[in-house]
């Protein structure tokens, strides 16, 4: 059930399709490896912030289709959309066209410093928007615009092949270094 706080922001309308949203399954019943399951063993998640990283791509999900301008989502928003447009049949026809109504196309960056000024202003506008309907997002989800883990390089690694070992920070390479 919506919370009483959405509901004074939301039209009818809107709370009815938030309501849906929230409501849609995204592990299919019977699933073995349910679609929560991957999304916390692919990014090592815990299984508390997998479910709360679902929810944040939810609201994500009404501001996409509510709002009157472009969007962006936080790094693990994106994370959590990325695996369900996998899911193709649940994504594009039971999700968009049953729930939603209309599609919902995924439209990366195409990189660049025009790229990322636009970044920056569209994901300002999307948590100002956030705050509208839900209040202040959860920081360890939506991160400021500057502290985004895309400005991170990352790079898949079979930890069963390679070990890991992190590099010594800055102040502390200097010193061992120096």
């Amino acid at each position: 059930m919506v919370s009483t706080a959405y509901q004074k922001a939301m039209t009818a309308a809107e709370h009815h399709l938030f309501q849906k949203i929230l409501d849609f399954p995204l592990d299919p019943p019977g699933a073995v490896f349910p679609f929560s399951y991957k999304l916390a063993w692919e990014y090592q998640w815990t299984n508390l912030y997998t479910l709360r990283a679902i929810d944040e791509y939810k609201k994500f999900v009404f501001l996409a289709v509510t709002a009157n301008h472009m969007v962006s989502p936080a790094t693990p928003v994106d994370r959590v959309w990325h695996l369900h447009l996998l899911y193709t049949h649940s994504y594009w026809e039971d999700f968009c066209g049953q729930i939603l109504g209309k599609p919902l196309h995924h439209i990366p960056s195409l990189g660049g410093r025009r790229e990322g000024k636009k970044y920056q202003r569209v994901y300002e506008q999307t948590l100002f928007t956030y705050r509208q309907y839900f209040g202040d997002p959860p920081t360890d989800i939506w991160h400021p615009p500057r502290l985004r883990s895309e400005s991170v390089n990352f790079q898949w690694v079979n930890k069963r092949q390679y070990w890991l070992i992190p590099r010594p920070l800055q102040f502390c390479k200097n010193l061992l270094f120096s």
